[in-house]
């Protein structure tokens, strides 16, 4: 029977044609952050290209982006970064390597250093009058809030420190208070912290001396409550936060002349992200201080809500529904024009702007703008179940990552997934199927097991070039959302505490088993894959279950827990406290747990990846495995990558990693 020329080809998994090769997924730039000025007319943004961070501002829907920097590498490094851009009064503010703090006027000119090249700062806050900057600093070792004025002509103040960290600097509109986020060793972000309000003296006459501490009230959170992003509304009545306190991130609103507070969200949903680098947003005031748009979080898929701050239930927002993950929001008022002028504005109240970075499995990440009416121009559902689209909204993109040409069919598209644990609870996971319109096979797939890192964090459906790339070829995918990841409530996450090592291995291992059960997978060609934290499973999943893999990707993955504890960054020193124990009293469960002293049980296939310049995971954790596989002669691959840290930016290492991987497959799931 003649099936037809476009009929697609008989070829075995994994050996399908695929034009995403590793070139194509090494191109493309990251997008990081958005931020409006104050008219609403110019959005500006930090997007990475090859590694390097350019600060970008553009006129929705005018004239093309333009760049801001050209010499400097716009990159915060306090932590794991984040909380590099703010902008205010016409002017952007911006942390760049090596660690300064930068002003620069977005008409065009030069930046200009308003901090001296000392430790390293992010979050920069601009007061309301214009005058001061308030950040987190960190330098050898210490965390604080500092203060400078705007022109960087005096010396920067101490404004507050005594807590191992900070995050999340906010002003009230009468610039007398900054709200904002501290915590503690051993805590992590999304396990205890406060939310505080620095009361300040300031010069009423507009002298210069910098702003002077009074007092620190604590406004919310504790060492079992998890708050996020303060966020004064602009008429200064409210301070808006994000706390667990209910078991699930919810948005609250505290009163400040009354002292009551309210909470404006419920249900089994997230409104709050873990906090793994600064400057990171989940919600916004309008301008009108009416609404707070947010983006809700149910079991990974992002959505568009908002809720009135004078009462009145949530309600979602029927626009970006093609997308299905949701960051960094932004809102602001539109800019004024003049009356019967092209785009005038006619003044509806309530008019806004919301910037987010939106994308899907099908969409890689872009900048989009929508525009909403005013409240009395817009039909609102009131049930959640039918949400109307606001009248006249409008939705543009400001900007691509990346090229979005690919043919019908070739990206698939993930489906939630539930398996059961050992203890009865349900684990969450995303399967991506094969999808190639040019081939077919017979039977079920080889399947890549990919865990993510933290381990405190959610896989989402976002557009992921790593699982098109394996499912273009003829590979399943799942991403094991195992106990421990965010965004299923804080039981959830919390149950990893204590048990790194032993309930993720598990959770690994029951979604292979299940994909295998449900005819998703073939069972003799699973293949585990992860990075980081991810890495650390993945090492111990061979050593407790030999065999049950066909083959092993770890990236830049933790080997010896005792060397982890000794030797990462600040932010993550006493992580495993709470993720094993604290030492030395956990000394026997961290030699138990720490793959490189049972590598001789390891035996299954194994290709290693890792940065040479990491400093969360370094080199000597990678150099000790491998070590130890080499001397029992275990299949296995090593490749290192000079100018790397943790996490692989340049283009070159991208494109290498993948043909390694693709290879490495190839001769031990696809050949073997």
């Amino acid at each position: 029977m003649n099936r037809g020329a476009d009929a697609p080809a008989h070829r075995p998994y994994g050996l399908w044609e695929s034009p995403i090769g590793p070139g194509v997924i090494a191109q493309g730039i990251g997008l990081e952050d958005v931020a409006w000025d104050e008219t609403g007319n110019r959005l500006v943004w930090v997007e990475t290209r090859g590694g390097r961070g350019t600060l970008v501002a553009a006129r929705p829907g005018g004239e093309a982006p333009v760049d801001l920097t050209a010499d400097l590498d716009v990159r915060a490094q306090v932590g794991y970064g984040g909380g590099e851009l703010t902008v205010a009064g016409g002017w952007a503010y911006f942390a760049a390597r090596p660690g300064r703090l930068y002003r620069m006027p977005l008409d065009g000119g030069t930046a200009e250093p308003i901090t001296p090249p000392f430790g390293h700062a992010a979050s920069p806050a601009v007061s309301p009058d214009g005058r001061f900057v308030v950040y987190v600093h960190s330098a050898e070792g210490v965390d604080r809030l500092a203060v400078v004025d705007c022109e960087g002509r005096m010396w920067p103040k101490k404004l507050v420190e005594g807590e191992d960290f900070y995050m999340q600097p906010r002003w009230s509109p009468d610039g007398r208070r900054v709200a904002y986020v501290c915590w503690n060793h051993p805590m992590m972000p999304w396990d205890g912290t406060w939310l505080r309000i620095a009361h300040l003296d300031v010069d009423p006459d507009g002298g210069a001396d910098l702003p002077r501490l009074r007092h620190v009230e604590i406004a919310a959170g504790g060492e079992d409550v998890s708050v996020f992003q303060p966020e004064f509304s602009p008429d200064g009545r409210f301070l808006a936060y994000v706390s667990d306190e209910t078991g699930w991130w919810h948005i609250y609103l505290l009163e400040l002349e009354s002292g009551r507070r309210r909470r404006l969200t419920s249900g089994a949903a997230e409104h709050g992200v873990p906090a793994w680098r600064q400057g990171m947003r989940t919600y916004a005031f309008s301008p009108d201080s009416r609404w707070i748009y947010f983006i809700r979080n149910e079991a990974g898929f992002h959505r568009l809500w908002r809720v009135a701050v004078n009462g009145g239930e949530p309600v979602p927002v029927n626009v970006l529904a093609d997308y299905a993950t949701l960051e960094q929001i932004a809102v602001a008022a539109p800019r004024a024009t003049a009356a019967g002028a092209p785009g005038a504005n006619p003044g509806t109240t309530g008019e806004v702007q919301i910037a987010c970075i939106a994308s899907s499995p099908r969409i890689p990440p872009r900048i989009v703008v929508v525009r909403l009416p005013g409240h009395g121009a817009e039909r609102t559902a009131q049930s959640s179940e039918k949400p109307e689209e606001p009248a006249a909204s409008r939705t543009v993109v400001v900007r691509r990552s990346r090229a979005e040409g690919f043919p019908q069919g070739l990206l698939s598209v993930p489906r939630p997934v539930q398996w059961t644990a050992p203890d009865g609870t349900p684990v969450h996971g995303l399967y991506y199927p094969p999808a190639n319109p040019r081939f077919r096979a017979d039977g079920p797939p080889p399947a890549v097991i990919s865990i993510h890192g933290g381990p405190t964090s959610q896989a989402l459906p976002a557009f992921n070039p790593k699982a098109q790339f394996f499912t273009s070829r003829g590979y399943a995918y799942l991403d094991v959302n195992y106990r421990g990841s965010t965004g299923y409530g804080r039981a959830y996450r919390n149950a990893l505490r204590g048990r790194w090592g032993v309930v993720d291995v598990e959770d690994a291992v029951g979604g292979g088993r299940y994909l295998a059960a449900e005819g998703l997978a073939d069972e003799s060609r699973l293949v585990i894959m992860g990075g980081s934290a991810g890495g650390y499973t993945v090492l111990q999943a061979l050593a407790l279950h030999p065999g049950f893999f066909r083959a092993a990707l770890c990236l830049y993955g933790v080997a010896d827990l005792f060397s982890l504890a000794a030797d990462t960054h600040k932010f993550e020193a006493h992580y495993l406290d709470s993720l094993v124990g604290p030492l030395p009293g956990a000394a026997a469960v961290y030699r138990e747990r720490s793959p490189v002293f049972h590598a001789q049980r390891i035996r299954d296939p194994i290709a290693i990846f890792q940065g040479a310049d990491d400093r969360v995971v370094p080199r000597e954790q990678s150099d000790a495995i491998v070590a130890a596989l080499k001397a029992r002669g275990v299949p296995h691959e090593y490749h290192l990558y000079e100018g790397e840290g943790h996490g692989f930016r340049r283009p070159e290492t991208v494109t290498a990693f993948y043909r390694a991987v693709e290879s490495f497959l190839r001769r031990y799931v696809v050949f073997s």
